[in-house]
C-alpha cells in the first residue's frame, strides 16, 4: 500500500472510532484481541519504564462488583466482548526496586546503570517534580498508560473493532475490589483507566465533531 492510501486508511479508522457504550455481545476473534494487546505492549513510555500492566478481565463476579461502583461502565461491562483494566505502577521512583530491576535488565554494566539512574533521579526530582508526592508519581505513571490506551483503540479501529475508554468509576473502591480478588498488589499498582472492546450495537447519530484545525493546531 502506498503512503497516500495508508494515510487515508488511518484517517478512515479514526473517523470510524467512537466511544461505544453498548455492544452486540459478539466475540472478537482471539488473534485480533492478541493483536490489540500486543500494540499496547509495544507502546512507548517515558524513559522506557513501562509502568503498566494490562488485565483482560474475565471474572464475572469481579465484573459485577465493579459495575456497582462504575457508573460509566455498566453497559460496557454487560455487553463488551473484552474488558481491559489498565494498571499503573505506584512505585516508579528512581530509587525503587522496580525501577532498578527494570533498567538492570537493559543495562548490565553497573557503572552505566548508575549513571542512567542518576540522570533519571534528576529528571524525576528536579524536572518533573514527582518524587515528593505519591499521587504525583502515580499520575506520572498513569500518563504513560494513556499512550498505550490510545494506541489500543486506534489499532482496534483500523481492524473494525469498537472500543470505549472509561474513567467513570470510584477509583478507591475499584482498587479495593481488585486487591480483594488478588488481581493487584496495592503496594505496587493501581487502576489507571479501563477500556472495553467489541462491536457497536448502534451507529453514532452524527458525524465526528471536532474543533476546527486552526483552533487546535498552530505552526510557530
Amino acid at each position: 500500500m502506498d503512503k497516500a492510501l495508508l494515510k487515508e486508511e488511518i484517517l478512515k479508522a479514526h473517523h470510524f472510532r467512537h466511544a461505544t457504550r453498548k455492544y452486540t455481545g459478539d466475540k472478537i476473534p482471539q488473534n485480533d484481541m492478541e493483536f490489540i494487546l500486543e500494540v499496547a505492549r509495544l507502546s512507548p513510555s517515558s524513559v522506557g519504564l513501562e509502568p503498566w500492566r494490562f488485565v483482560v478481565l474475565e471474572n464475572e463476579e469481579v465484573k459485577a462488583k465493579i459495575s456497582e461502583v462504575a457508573w460509566g461502565a455498566k453497559k460496557q461491562l454487560a455487553t463488551a466482548s473484552h474488558f481491559v483494566l489498565i494498571l499503573a505502577r505506584t512505585d516508579a521512583r528512581f530509587d525503587s526496586e522496580y525501577f532498578y530491576n527494570h533498567f538492570k535488565a537493559r543495562q548490565p554494566d553497573k557503572d552505566k546503570l548508575k549513571r542512567m539512574i542518576d540522570i533519571y533521579e534528576e529528571f524525576q526530582t528536579e524536572h518533573i517534580e514527582v518524587v515528593d508526592s505519591d499521587r504525583a508519581l502515580f499520575d506520572w505513571s498513569s500518563k504513560q498508560t494513556y499512550i498505550a490506551l490510545g494506541n489500543m483503540m486506534s489499532a482496534a479501529a483500523q481492524i473494525g473493532i469498537d472500543s470505549c475508554p472509561i474513567e467513570g468509576f470510584d477509583y478507591q473502591k475499584v482498587n479495593a475490589i481488585l486487591a480483594e480478588a488478588g488481581i493487584i498488589n496495592p503496594r505496587h499498582e493501581g487502576i489507571s483507566v479501563m477500556v472495553s472492546f467489541g462491536y457497536r450495537e448502534y451507529h453514532p447519530r452524527t458525524d465526528k465533531i471536532r474543533k476546527p484545525t486552526n483552533e487546535v493546531i498552530t505552526w510557530n
